[in-house]
């Protein structure tokens, strides 16, 4: 019970420290993560005041170490794909298709899209907060810090969770009508970011009979689907007979999932310090 026995004098010093807190230490860490969020910024290479040059394309590589049955060669720049060149060994005749994106098409990420927006707002949400700014209560702070938390939680969670989708709608989406030469009716493809990895997965496909005896159960939605899934596209069933995915690391999404967790780490923090002052018996700085 020795907070319940502060005396008047310790209470000073007390009410000293929390106001030295709100008016210095909360600025240096509002000043430490805007730092911070501005190098994952850049990760996503963000425009920035005065820069006007392109953002850089990087090539890459995606494969799976002890088999060739499919390659990948993707260009990225920024949240796009603006090449790709896939080849696919078919199983059943180890025949070699090559398929690339159409000169004038790029497909948008949208998990990048989305990270980005939401590190867009949480630098927003600091900068509104500048060093004349006065803090008066300690619950002014712990609001912003949820704020920025939920922003920064929200951007990591579209890198570490790829949408759930049916093969249905894998099969209607854009990327479909993306290359040259068009996709055949039995493969399907989709690319998605995983943590820190690109990845692609394609689907062979094989067109069920109606005279067969499989008890027909269409696939929900999933990040990847496994050999056996069915689905009903236009009037066709079709069922899953082959999935390859291939992937690879992209730095700058690893770099801006270190500045995600550093910069969570700061807000709970400064939080923690806030709420120090609260187990302090009849002592509220709120």
């Amino acid at each position: 019970m020795a907070a319940a026995m502060a005396t008047p004098g310790e209470r000073v010093v007390l009410e000293e420290e929390f106001k030295w807190l709100l008016q210095e230490e909360v600025h240096a860490v509002l000043r430490q993560l805007q730092d911070i969020l501005k190098e994952a910024s850049h990760c996503f290479a963000l425009p920035t005041s005065g820069s006007g040059g392109a953002v850089k394309q990087e090539n890459f590589v995606l494969s799976t170490s002890g088999t060739d049955q499919v390659k990948g060669v993707m260009t990225l720049q920024g949240d796009a794909l603006c090449q790709a060149d896939v080849n696919l060994k078919m199983p059943r005749n180890n025949q070699l298709l090559h398929f690339a994106f159409r000169e004038d098409k790029q497909w948008k990420l949208q998990q990048i899209q989305d990270a980005r927006n939401h590190v867009n707002q949480a630098i927003y949400l600091l900068m509104n907060r500048d060093a004349n700014y006065q803090f008066k209560t300690g619950l002014e702070v712990l609001k912003l810090m949820d704020a920025v938390m939920l922003q920064l939680s929200r951007a990591r969670n579209r890198l570490t969770t790829p949408a759930t989708l049916t093969l249905p709608e894998i099969a209607s989406s854009g990327l479909t009508k993306m290359f040259t030469p068009v996709l055949p009716p039995d493969v399907l493809v989709n690319f998605y970011i995983n943590l820190n990895k690109l990845c692609l997965t394609v689907y062979q496909l094989h067109v069920m009979q109606p005279s067969t005896t499989k008890n027909f159960k269409p696939a929900g939605g999933s990040v990847l689907h496994n050999p056996g899934a069915m689905f009903e596209f236009g009037s066709q069933r079709y069922e899953v007979s082959h999935v390859h995915k291939v992937e690879c690391v992209v730095p700058w999404l690893n770099d801006a999932l270190v500045f995600f967790t550093v910069s969570l780490q700061l807000c709970q923090q400064l939080k923690d310090k806030i709420s120090v002052f609260s187990s302090y018996w009849n002592y509220r700085p709120y």
